[in-house]
């Protein structure tokens, strides 16, 4: 789905930080949204999560750094991260490039999929109102 310019696949879920989860059984994959990386332009750096680590919904896991910006990434539900991409080490641009797909930024093992309910659906009404509001927010 194209929203102000943006694609936000139907099947993923969206947080407030812009962030996106994907769900594939118990392991949610999460990753920065294609607004996200294109409002902070080249990333030059990721501090991920090491596997193994319990993490908490709604709680920092990592960090991302561009040359304007500087942001956390979220847990979208509490689990355990089973991986981090190891492709960003190399070549942190892979979430500019492919935020959706090669640019994916860590995989956990959640211990509850009903908290991913508190996040957006692009598929909901309400969500491209509150997008654009955030678009002109951050202008």
């Amino acid at each position: 789905m194209q929203i102000g310019g943006y694609n936000f696949p139907e099947e993923l879920y969206y947080d407030d930080h812009h962030q996106y989860a994907r769900v594939e059984g118990e392991i949610v994959t999460i990753g920065l949204s294609h607004y996200a990386q294109a409002a902070a332009k080249e990333i030059n750096y990721v501090g991920l999560p090491r596997g193994g680590r319990k993490v908490e919904q709604g709680k920092p896991i990592g960090s991302v750094e561009s040359g304007k910006w500087v942001g956390r990434l979220y847990a979208p539900a509490s689990g355990e991260v089973i991986a981090a991409n190891p492709a960003l080490e190399d070549d942190p641009t892979l979430i500019n490039q492919d935020p959706y797909g090669e640019g994916w930024m860590v995989k956990l093992r959640a211990a509850d999929l009903s908290q991913l309910a508190a996040l957006r659906r692009c598929t909901d009404p309400s969500f491209a109102e509150w997008f654009l509001a955030e678009v002109q927010k951050n202008k």
